[in-house]
């Protein structure tokens, strides 16, 4: 089947890594459907791309299992198959853990591990159908534990250890699991502002990039889990 009618889901979608690997499939000939817990975020953000191809904005939030398979559902009611899932929502907190709050830990748990947990259960079904892919991403922050990093290592490393499981589970179905991890990226998270400070950082699109080689890879080969870093990182 040609790449011009496969579709891929991207969680997180709107702003950051997730737009990035949306223009990049789009290009790449992708259906693409962007969601983020914003319909307005999610709906700006397909407009904005829409030159590179078709895709609609969906709202969607993954701390809610019924959110993600609605979100399913509509990309399936409109494009009748799914191909890939990009499983990137994320949100960090960072804080000693005699200042994290229950809340602060919860949302970034419910986010960032549960969250991903919630998208593939959503999409499993629709993805053993086609042999398609499942991309997560995590970061350097699943396997580098820091000060300050108690919620958002714990849910990284989870979000490892979950990608790496959920593979063996499902490459006899014929769907393929990589997780990404990247290091420091260019974007918006924890209310970064992008500035040319960020230059020395790796860039959205880089990531875009590297979701287009696992999708081409023969599908012989599957690259499990991709440590990404900064080539030349800041000396600050």
């Amino acid at each position: 089947m040609s790449k011009e009618n496969k579709t891929a889901l991207v969680t997180g979608g709107s702003k950051g890594i997730g737009y990035g690997v949306a223009k990049t499939l789009l290009k790449m000939g992708y259906k693409v459907a962007v969601t983020s817990r914003s319909l307005s975020a999610a709906e700006k953000a397909a407009e904005k791309l829409s030159d590179h191809g078709e895709i609609i904005g969906l709202e969607a939030d993954v701390r809610n299992f019924e959110s993600q398979k609605k979100a399913v559902q509509q990309l399936l009611d409109k494009w009748g198959q799914l191909d890939v899932l990009v499983a990137n929502a994320g949100i960090g907190n960072f804080g000693s853990v005699e200042d994290l709050t229950v809340d602060e830990w919860k949302d970034t748990i419910d986010t960032n591990l549960t969250g991903v947990f919630f998208s593939v259960k959503a999409c499993v079904d629709a993805l053993k159908k086609s042999e398609g892919y499942i991309i997560t991403i995590s970061s350097l922050a699943g396997t580098n534990f820091f000060a300050g990093g108690a919620a958002y290592n714990a849910s990284k490393f989870g979000v490892t250890g979950f990608s790496q499981a959920i593979m063996l589970d499902l490459r006899d179905k014929g769907v393929k699991v990589s997780t990404i991890m990247p290091g420091s990226v260019a974007t918006y998270f924890n209310d970064n502002e992008p500035s040319e400070e960020d230059a020395w950082k790796i860039q959205i699109e880089d990531i875009g990039e590297l979701v287009g080689d696992l999708l081409k890879m023969n599908p012989r080969t599957l690259p499990s889990k991709i440590e990404v870093r900064p080539s030349r990182p800041s000396k600050k």
